[in-house]
């Protein structure tokens, strides 16, 4: 295991109701002028909205919203928020929704305090403070409620890129799993997918001796595994939906990924694809994921062996391992096609023709991907024509 530090700072509230507390949390934690941040109409319709603003007013709290965060989180609604909060003199953020609003608030709260371009960020600049932010969560997903984390799409170029610092971590998440039971079929497998994977990208590590986050990961994958599937046949399962809400936090906290390198390449794959053509996170990794598991086992076949054996429960055969990982494999494949995940290009509306300028962003912006595998230009091309080539199969 390697040295690591590990700061995780967020206050969670879990469980029915507990949207109620909001305006107690956000004066416990500092606010007095707030930034209510949000997507589209759900909320609205929902009543969250009505419930929010009401439990802020009987604190106290001023409240300024800005609504019409979308999917994969534009930057052109950050910098409307930035310049929102320096002109209200905005104290606090709170975001009511899934992971791109807490991301879009993420971004914002970072801006505000800074005098240059927030885009800066999202190219490397270190973040040193931002106002403080507190979550309402209404979709199990991304894990920005206890991360560190935040991506944006910048609209010039259509950009998708990462920025990290511990100040964004929430000061507080309201977790209330009964919220995300009017999520659409296909949107509920889209996060259950997309906290998988988050916990994938971690397990995938060349770093030896690390059996407890190692035991952790695979725990966390079969409890999706279970618990998914249960959410797929039941969306008013409450309890299901509380398993996968706290796997999506752990997920992508940290907890799971301290004292190992990581891989992040299945991300990185994506993140081009929910650019270029606006597909959910979640469904773009169904269909990246697999293929790229299938193409790193021909270079480094130890980890997915044992993904196989420890998370789908498939045989070892000491004569045959690249046939073990094989079915680990399709046994991860066949459970995404059960929640309804695509898995080829055509399913998104990707096109081959695209191909190079993706591969060649990622390459100008990283150098290369993957601390499994470390992928070059002509790897990158190769998974994309994988998951291309899947439209025939």
């Amino acid at each position: 295991m390697d040295n690591f530090t590990f700061y995780a700072p967020t206050y969670f509230d879990f469980g029915i109701d507990k949207e109620q507390n909001v305006g107690k949390l956000v004066r416990r934690f500092g606010g007095s002028k707030v930034l209510l941040h949000y997507g589209g109409g759900s909320i609205i319709k929902s009543g969250l909205y009505d419930r929010v603003i009401n439990c802020l007013k009987e604190e106290g709290i001023e409240v300024v919203a800005l609504g019409g965060v979308k999917p994969n989180p534009r930057s052109g609604l950050v910098y409307e928020g930035i310049d929102l909060c320096r002109r209200e003199n905005v104290d606090f953020i709170l975001a009511v929704g899934g992971g791109s609003t807490i991301d879009s608030a993420k971004a914002i709260a970072a801006g505000t305090l800074y005098d240059g371009d927030f885009w800066d960020f999202h190219q490397g600049k270190a973040i040193e403070k931002a106002l403080p932010i507190g979550t309402v969560l209404t979709i199990a997903a991304a894990g920005s409620e206890g991360s560190p984390n935040c991506v944006i799409t910048k609209e010039e170029g259509m950009l998708k890129r990462g920025a990290k610092s511990d100040v964004l971590r929430p000061k507080f998440s309201i977790l209330n799993p009964a919220l995300t039971m009017t999520l659409p079929p296909y949107q509920s497998a889209a996060g259950i997918t997309d906290i998988m994977i988050h916990i994938m990208e971690r397990y995938f590590t060349t770093t030896e001796d690390v059996e407890a986050t190692d035991r952790l990961c695979e725990g966390l994958l079969k409890t999706m595994i279970s618990e998914g599937k249960k959410v797929m046949k039941n969306p008013q399962d409450y309890h299901a939906r509380a398993n996968i809400m706290w796997c999506g936090m752990l997920a992508h906290n940290n907890v799971c990924g301290v004292g190992r390198n990581q891989d992040w390449a299945s991300h990185g794959l994506e993140h081009e694809l929910s650019a270029l053509y606006d597909v959910a996170h979640g469904a773009g990794l169904a269909v990246m994921s697999p293929v790229w598991l299938r193409y790193v086992l021909e270079k480094k076949p130890e980890r997915l062996v044992s993904f196989a054996v420890r998370v789908w429960n498939i045989d070892l055969d000491m004569n045959d391992l690249h046939g073990t990982a094989i079915k680990g494999i399709e046994a991860f494949e066949n459970f995404l096609k059960e929640i309804g995940m695509p898995a080829s290009f055509a399913e998104i509306g990707a096109k081959r023709e695209d191909i190079p300028v993706m591969a060649e962003k990622i390459i100008k912006s990283k150098g290369s991907l993957g601390g499994y595998v470390k992928l070059n230009k002509e790897d990158i091309i190769a998974i994309y024509e994988m998951a291309d080539d899947r439209n025939q199969s």
